[in-house]
């Protein structure tokens, strides 16, 4: 992954997905239209504080976010996901 340059507007985050999953536990593997979107990946950038709340979000952490969350973005042929931080429902 090129690093990234630019910044992003405050109380926001641009996450990498992870992959989807390909087979299931049993081995059983998933055509591309059953597959369900991820809803976790890992923080690539963080914006800055906005007045009112704090950025508790750091740059490396795995995040899970709602199922509708945030934009869909391609960089540099690559896809992200741009939310903002109260989309985020855990931080791990």
């Amino acid at each position: 992954m090129a690093e990234l340059k630019g910044r992003i507007l405050a109380g926001k985050i641009l996450v990498k997905p992870t992959a989807a999953e390909e087979k299931t536990s049993s081995g059983i593997i998933i055509p591309d239209t059953a597959k369900e979107k991820p809803q976790q990946g890992t923080v690539v950038m963080v914006g800055a504080d906005k007045k009112d709340e704090p950025m508790e979000i750091k740059k490396g952490e795995v995040v899970l976010y709602g199922k509708y969350a945030g934009q869909e973005l391609a960089i540099n042929g690559e896809d992200y996901l741009l939310i903002s931080q109260s989309d985020v429902l855990f931080i791990s």
